[in-house]
């Protein structure tokens, strides 16, 4: 019988409406058209064989992955090819030749149950395979010339969207660094302004710089301390800082969090003694190397099932999934080193 739940028209309508929204910008209305019309025909055409061969006995889940990887490809593919030189007239033959080998070599993996990895791996070096055979071939009848061959050999539409992803990522980091700076400053601000006031109300000789005020401890003043710093960090940075303290001091340090008048609980000179001491327990930012990737995928890796990462990038490009997979036996894949970092950076954050 056919694949209950499988609704494979409804997938490739939904894989074409995101082609649209991603297709570059800079491409003439018939290219961008050809790029989602094809990607759509071939998730298609697929969707169809497959829910309609009752041998392979297929879920709905491995039905919808082998489609996905023939969507994907058919979109970088056809990018590549309206990049590449080659007139028009000749992108459906090459097209044809991909999407079918795609769809062999994916179906037989599924069916003889290859991991994941290797699937991806597969099906990359047989589509690279076949995109450089049949340009060759059309270079062999005289249709292109060598410059043209070597520039359609040049593309790779998926290294252009991950080298634009990590772009993106940067300037959103930036961005939120000057939003953190400016609510810092503004913080800075008003505790200045209070320190003014109290230093015009204090006795000459009422206390010693270092004594706490109001009956507080030095230990409650540094947790109040770390709470004001803890106010303006993001949520993962403010867990990490936590979980370097015993459970009663975290609790504590919560409880100060949420108070809506912590400035005015403590004197602004001894907030900032006391950050000086407890600075050392501040995270420091991760330098990018592959042995310090590594280790966070190692880290990631113990604390969480390999399945919870394999579900935060689900949706991602095989070359994502396939670089993760790679990490979990302790290997650093092909990704470039800042597209690793950015997306070792992504699953942290999001699983």
């Amino acid at each position: 019988m056919a694949i209950e739940g499988f609704d494979y028209k409804g997938f490739a309508q939904a894989m074409s409406e995101q082609a649209v929204e991603l297709v570059p910008k800079d491409l003439k209305d018939f290219e961008k058209e050809y790029i989602v019309k094809t990607l759509g025909n071939f998730t298609l055409l697929a969707g169809e064989a497959l829910y309609n061969d009752e041998s392979l006995n297929l879920t709905p889940d491995q039905a919808v992955f082998i489609t996905q990887i023939i969507a994907e490809w058919s979109f970088h593919k056809s990018i590549d090819l309206v990049h590449s030189g080659i007139l028009p007239q000749y992108w459906d033959s090459i097209m044809q030749k991909i999407a079918f080998t795609i769809f062999e070599v994916a179906k037989q993996a599924v069916i003889r149950k290859i991991p994941q990895e290797q699937l991806l791996q597969a099906v990359e070096h047989h589509v690279v395979k076949v995109y450089k055979q049949s340009i060759e071939e059309l270079e062999q009848k005289g249709i292109i010339n060598e410059e043209i061959k070597n520039l359609a050999e040049s593309q790779s539409n998926i290294d252009a969207m991950a080298q634009q992803a990590q772009e993106e990522h940067a300037k959103m980091q930036r961005e939120k660094a000057e939003e953190s700076a400016r609510i810092a400053e503004e913080r800075q601000k008003k505790q200045e302004e209070a320190r003014a006031q109290k230093k015009a109300q204090k006795q000459a000789a009422s206390k010693a710089p270092s004594t706490p005020a109001h009956g507080i401890t030095k230990k409650q003043l540094k947790l109040m301390s770390l709470a004001l710093v803890l106010k303006i960090l993001s949520q993962d940075k403010v867990t990490t800082i936590l979980n370097k303290f015993d459970s009663n001091d975290s609790v504590t340090i919560s409880q100060y969090m949420n108070m809506a008048d912590l400035e005015s609980q403590i004197d602004g000179d001894l907030v900032t003694d006391c950050i000086k001491e407890i600075k050392e327990f501040l995270p420091t930012k991760r330098k990018l190397t592959k042995e310090n990737l590594m280790i966070a995928f190692k880290n990631l890796y113990a604390t969480h099932p390999r399945e919870s990462v394999e579900k935060v990038i689900k949706n991602e490009r095989p070359l994502v999934k396939r670089f993760a997979a790679q990490a979990y036996d302790g290997e650093f894949g092909e990704l470039p080193l800042k597209v690793a970092g950015v997306v070792t950076e992504y699953i942290e954050e999001n699983i």
